[in-house]
């Protein structure tokens, strides 16, 4: 059996004796999308922040590839080959949607206003932001700001910056969210699309039926606790599921 891409063994964060994450074990298998559920407060967004490296675990281990990054610094973490997006989108408002996407790749400096120019004069940055840019059928927006982008397509820049530095595994947090229907089918045909080439996806997101629909397997959550796993028929059917999450309004 191959082993996963990442996978978190024992891995335990608290915050003043709160017990945010405790004893979580998970597995990411290469090219496939798995999903993290559970009510507000459960500890979702404390785990990507935990793999990231934004928050050190007080216990346990987080490996990506065999590798063991439980004690990296974010930006090493990154450069290993994990991405991430954010609840809160995280764009810089005065920057076009070209620019985000010419920055977000490896250049060696650390600060994105001494990225850009260096970005500009890299005809391979240019050819994967173009990549990117189609791919997520952003073009018709390449030199708008952020900041006078819908709602929607903000999201989709910030997923598409995430994907233009070429990660092994991507973390989306909460992608859909106050996306209308056709929106949320449209981030759904995209990470289908982006399975398919081979990237592996963990995200995190409340939308039961986005998830049930997209996810090749499922972990949920409770105050910190992994309460059940599996496949999502399995775990829409699992009555400690329903009693905890998916049986409560939300």
């Amino acid at each position: 059996m191959s082993q996963p891409l990442l996978k978190l063994t024992g891995v335990t964060k608290t915050f003043g004796g709160i017990h945010a994450l405790s004893n979580m074990v998970c597995e990411v298998p290469e090219g496939q999308i798995i999903g993290v559920i559970g009510p507000n407060g459960a500890g979702k967004t404390t785990l990507f922040n935990t793999i990231t490296g934004a928050y050190r675990a007080d216990a346990g281990q987080v490996t990506l590839k065999g590798v063991d990054v439980t004690q990296w610094p974010s930006y090493r973490i990154v450069r290993e080959g994990i991405a991430r997006t954010f609840q809160n989108i995280r764009l810089f408002s005065s920057m076009t949607v070209w620019e985000h996407l010419l920055v977000a790749q490896p250049h060696g400096e650390a600060a994105w206003r001494r990225l850009l120019p260096i970005a500009w004069a890299n005809p391979a940055a240019q050819a994967r932001a173009t990549e990117v840019m189609e791919f997520f059928g952003l073009t018709a927006f390449r030199d708008r700001p952020a900041k006078s982008l819908p709602y929607g397509i903000q999201r989709k820049v910030e997923m598409a910056r995430a994907v233009t530095a070429k990660p092994k595994l991507l973390l989306l947090d909460e992608p859909v969210a106050g996306m209308n229907h056709d929106e949320a089918e449209e981030i759904r045909s995209l990470m289908l699309r982006l399975r398919d080439t081979g990237l592996s996806i963990l995200l995190i997101e409340h939308d039961m039926n986005f998830v049930m629909r997209l996810c090749d397997y499922l972990y949920v959550l409770d105050f910190g606790v992994l309460i059940a796993e599996g496949k999502p028929d399995d775990v829409r059917a699992n009555p400690v599921v329903l009693d905890a999450y998916l049986g409560k309004d939300d």
